[in-house]
């Protein structure tokens, strides 16, 4: 039976420890911004900002917390010795580059926290969820752990919701979450498409594969997601990235494409077979047509969209039809700023556009998209989370008092060994585990 359902939206709040360090070969504006000093207590803000806007908008919006970082015990496992603050002294000294790595905040992109199936998709018709061991990252492959806690204490119960552990962490089965995978439906609460986009085939070495920089998701990860996920053949769909557009900056399908209801939104060089792809989904999409909504080249250049991040926008229904949530430099690109005018006075599917100020997160490579986890929940489902994770008028007045008092307003690497920094992180998220109720969560707290 079809039910009501909605897609909420989990964005991540950016951690204390938000700094540009160039940790992402592959994803240009991180390596691009290297060493600049970063405002974390703006970026914080500035994503609480966004929730709210589309909070006050009617939008189920919830938050995942982040990350306890520098993470002390990945610098023990990798034999530093001593107590906490004779740790960051030796990393700081004789490796900055992992203290760097295990400083990261990049937690705050949970669009890579998991892949989610709703569970009108699933065989058995619960949420299912399975977090990413993000194994081409070393900063990212160690927060599968905390990242799990998270959504288990979140989606608790388990006549709803069933959770996975993260995909082995080796390259072949390279899994970088949601990044890779949209949803496509005629209703939230119906069956629907679940299309898996991969880089490469990674027990195939004759298969298409990037050149420049590495395909960070392989079919055989996705193809486990899927099976994980019970998923039937009717509700999947696996396409390979264009792997040019991998070397031109793309590293996650959602800087190129994204997804929402029955719409697809993609540059033409999105998809390596595109025809093959958009038969595959209107085969087994049901109760609606496809909408595909191609940009080309000569619209907006591959190296524009990646600038611009025009595609790791959000898509949200609204009552007149797709609001498209751009971050603000896709006003600053000519060409995509003139398409986006061009668009939305051509009518359905998009019909308007709201650009969102994520510059603080868009200087390492995260726009709109990339810091929200889109969770489709029935009724029954969204009665059944832990409520205090959704953002209402009291809990964004909450977090941003205690961003206000816990958060730096500068931050360089050189600070990362500060003992006071990792005390000053473990004192805010504990508060902020008693704020939202989530129990503890964190190595430090167990």
């Amino acid at each position: 039976m079809v039910k009501h359902a909605v897609e909420a939206n989990f964005d991540g709040l950016v951690g204390p420890t938000h700094n540009y360090a160039g940790l992402s070969w592959g994803n240009v504006a991180s390596k691009s911004n290297v060493s600049s000093v970063s405002n974390p207590k703006e970026a914080a803000l500035q994503g609480l900002a966004k929730m709210k806007r589309l909070a006050d908008r009617g939008y189920v919006q919830g938050v995942l917390p982040p990350h306890e970082r520098p993470h002390i015990p990945t610098l023990r496992a990798l034999g530093f010795e001593g107590p906490d603050a004779r740790v960051l002294e030796q990393a700081a000294k004789s490796s900055p580059s992992i203290l760097a790595a295990v400083s990261s905040a990049s937690p705050m992109w949970t669009a890579n926290a998991a892949t989610v199936s709703p569970s009108a998709d699933t065989s058995d018709h619960r949420v299912h969820f399975t977090p990413a061991n993000l194994s081409a990252k070393f900063h990212r492959s160690i927060e599968h752990v905390v990242t799990g806690r998270a959504l288990k204490s979140i989606f608790a119960d388990e006549s709803y919701f069933a959770h996975h552990p993260a995909l082995p962490s080796v390259s072949h089965f390279g899994d970088e979450g949601a990044a890779n995978h949209t949803r496509l439906c005629a209703g939230y609460g119906e069956p629907g498409v679940e299309l898996f986009v991969y880089g490469q085939m990674a027990f195939n070495e004759q298969a298409p594969a990037p050149k420049k920089y590495p395909a960070r998701q392989t079919l055989e990860a996705s193809q486990a997601v899927a099976r994980l996920h019970g998923l039937r053949d009717q509700n999947a769909v696996f396409a390979q990235q264009n792997p040019d557009a991998i070397d031109g900056g793309v590293f996650h399908n959602d800087v190129i494409a994204v997804g929402n209801g029955n719409t697809l939104f993609y540059h033409e060089m999105a998809f390596l077979n595109e025809a093959q792809m958009l038969e595959d989904i209107r085969e087994r999409l049901t109760g609606t047509e496809l909408e595909a909504v191609r940009v080309s080249s000569a619209d907006v250049p591959l190296e524009d969209a990646v600038a611009s991040y025009l595609f790791n926008s959000q898509l949200l229904n609204t009552p007149d039809g797709m609001l498209l949530a751009v971050p603000g430099e896709c006003r600053e690109v000519a060409s995509v700023s003139r398409y986006l005018d061009g668009l939305v006075k051509s009518g359905e599917p998009i019909t308007a556009v709201e650009v969102f100020d994520v510059k603080q997160s868009m200087r390492n490579g995260g726009g709109p998209a990339c810091l929200r986890l889109r969770v489709v929940l029935n009724d029954d489902e969204l009665k059944a989370i832990n409520r205090g994770v959704l953002l209402t008028d009291e809990l964004y007045e909450r977090l941003t008092t205690w961003v206000e008092a816990h958060y730096r307003d500068e931050l360089s690497q050189n600070e990362l060994g500060d003992p006071m920094l990792l005390e000053e992180v473990r004192k805010a998220l504990d508060e902020l585990t008693g704020i939202m109720g989530l129990g503890s969560i964190y190595d430090f707290q167990l």
